[in-house]
């Protein structure tokens, strides 16, 4: 009898990814695995443990699976580091309760169940059915997600009041479009005649049970946690900035190197503005005059196809000369996000077999009018050369990687860091010479900076520090943080407050554009001094994204090595 062989950490991580679709079949739509569209997952304080159970036995195969013959091989180690790095990252968000009091703008649960149906097949009859399926799973899934916030009101453990709020206002829109009718209601219109009758029961239920929870939100929830703050705190944000960055960092460096770049980007700002508008002031005030005379896309439609043809002349001038692309990597659309969700623009990776390529997403928020100088070097990170050149170059080359390592492993500061490395580089190559784009690329760079600055100080009740030119020796509070990201930022008072409360909601994620960019440029200097003359730019870039996502102790590493 043949003794079975143990396997070896790749082949943990990829039976992870399995187990895992089962658990979360949300995970699964964004895979592209079919038979996951007709369901959503457990909400529940119960389904949240299940996930954690899969989490403590992966670790434990992990290990077995490390002193296997072979398992030391460049390829198999850094599989295990990350599975390592990002389970243990995920437990301990899990194990300080963070899911009970999971409320926000964007990334919970109840975005998550809306979300989904978004990147859900909709070719077919069949495929509708299962969509009709999933809408009927909508009410239970909400239901499991008040359960869990209830019982961390049990336990007085609160989410933010700011971003309560602000959610309450988003199920609001959610439930009633202005058509008399909800969100999911206008989804499932664009159904086929054959399953309306159907479609239209599904998504009723589906709307009442976000009017539902909005009405206990608003009634019970809110009143409950009246007076808790909003910031979480060093211990709690520990955890979750070793989550977003997959390490433990030194906050109070970090938080010195964004007010560092923060010096560095407005004295590049200055000089840009007074090209634009001399004698101007400041940056900002150069960048409300193009908001009014600089160039403008006029129309929704317009702009999706505007943002196309960015993407598509950028694949074009980047691929052999700096990237070395496959055909299918090419691929990349633009799309109008759903109303009802934050003001950021994001990105959704391609299925893993291509089929649904990857998506760049404009969020509107009612606007018809855009300035060209806020889009270009956005993107070129959300699109192309950044998160899509490298989310969906892991999702190519899954095959010599894991399945895990090319999904979901990523570690956000990863991502976000070559996102944001994405646009310096188009900047150092020349494609923003014209001053319009080159300061909205130094103000969405400002940005970066400020996130840093302000998420890590309002949350840590930092002191502002004394050369600073806004309110130095105070302590940071949200109202100070809104405050300071609006003067330094061309963005409308919308959008600043929508990224305010994102912060409050994920604390820790926006500081990894930065510290993540960091990251990246640290790997390509180490490793340009390691070759000398002879280092090959367009083949570091290649290896580079196709080594999968690390965290960023981790990534400078390997990247340093390449």
């Amino acid at each position: 009898m043949s003794e079975t062989k143990s396997p070896l950490p790749r082949e943990v991580a990829d039976a992870y990814v399995d187990d895992l679709i089962a658990l979360d079949p949300i995970t699964g739509t964004y895979l592209g695995v079919k038979e996951s569209s007709s369901r959503l997952p457990d909400t529940s304080p119960a389904g949240q443990e299940a996930l954690a159970e899969l989490q403590r036995a992966t670790l434990a195969r992990l290990a077995e699976a490390e002193r296997q013959p072979g398992a030391d091989s460049d390829i198999e180690r850094r599989c295990a580091r990350l599975l390592r790095e990002r389970l243990t990252a995920e437990l301990a968000v899990h194990e300080a309760d963070e899911g009970l009091r999971s409320v926000g703008n964007m990334a919970t649960a109840a975005h998550s169940v809306r979300e989904v149906f978004t990147v859900t097949p909709q070719e077919t009859d069949e495929d509708w059915s299962a969509i009709a399926e999933r809408l009927r799973a909508v009410p239970d899934a909400y239901a499991g997600y008040r359960e869990s916030l209830a019982l961390g009101l049990d336990r007085k453990l609160y989410a933010s009041p700011r971003p309560t709020a602000t959610f309450v206002e988003q199920l609001t829109e959610w439930a009633d479009t202005g058509e008399g009718r909800g969100w999911f209601e206008d989804f499932a219109a664009d159904g086929p005649q054959a399953l309306r009758a159907e479609l239209e029961e599904a998504a009723r239920a589906a709307t009442a049970s976000v009017a539902e929870l909005r009405d206990w939100m608003r009634d019970v929830y809110a009143p409950a946690i009246e007076g808790a703050p909003d910031t979480v705190g060093r211990e709690r944000y520990a955890h979750w900035s070793r989550y977003f960055n997959g390490t433990d960092l030194d906050l109070d460096e970090a938080y010195a190197y964004g007010w560092s770049e923060y010096h560095r980007l407005l004295a590049e700002m200055k000089k840009e503005a007074e090209k634009i508008l001399p004698g101007a002031g400041t940056p900002w005030v150069a960048l409300a005059h193009l908001d009014e005379h600089g160039k403008h896309i006029e129309g929704v439609d317009e702009v999706r196809d505007w943002l196309q043809g960015l993407m598509s002349q950028a694949m074009e001038s980047l691929d052999g000369t700096h990237f070395e692309l496959a055909e299918r990597v090419r691929k990349v659309e633009s799309c109008i996000a759903p109303p009802g969700g934050a003001a950021a623009p994001y990105y959704t990776p391609p299925s893993e077999d291509f089929s649904r390529p990857g998506r760049t997403w404009l969020p509107t928020m009612g606007q018809t009018r855009f300035p060209a100088y806020d889009l270009v070097s956005t993107w070129y990170h959300e699109g192309v050369p950044g998160h899509h050149l490298q989310l969906a170059q892991w999702v190519h080359v899954a095959d010599s990687l894991s399945r895990y390592q090319a999904t979901v492993g990523i570690v956000s500061a990863n991502a976000e860091g070559w996102a944001l490395y994405a646009e310096r580089l188009m900047d150092e190559l020349g494609f923003l010479t014209d001053a319009e784009q080159r300061l909205g690329y130094l103000d969405a760079q400002m940005m970066r900076a400020a996130r840093v600055i302000v998420d890590i100080g309002m949350h840590l009740e930092l002191e502002i520090p004394a050369d600073s030119p806004f309110r130095p020796g105070e302590r940071w509070t949200p109202d100070l943080a809104q405050e300071f990201f609006g003067a330094h930022s061309s963005r409308t008072a919308d959008f600043v407050e929508s990224e305010l409360t994102r912060y409050l909601t994920i604390p820790g994620q926006a500081i990894g554009y930065k510290l993540g960019e960091r990251a990246w440029l640290l790997g390509r200097e180490n490793a340009r001094s390691r070759h000398g003359d002879a280092f090959d730019l367009k083949a570091w870039h290649m290896a580079a994204l196709s080594q999968g996502s690390l965290g960023l102790d981790d990534l400078v590493d390997e990247l340093s090595a390449l």
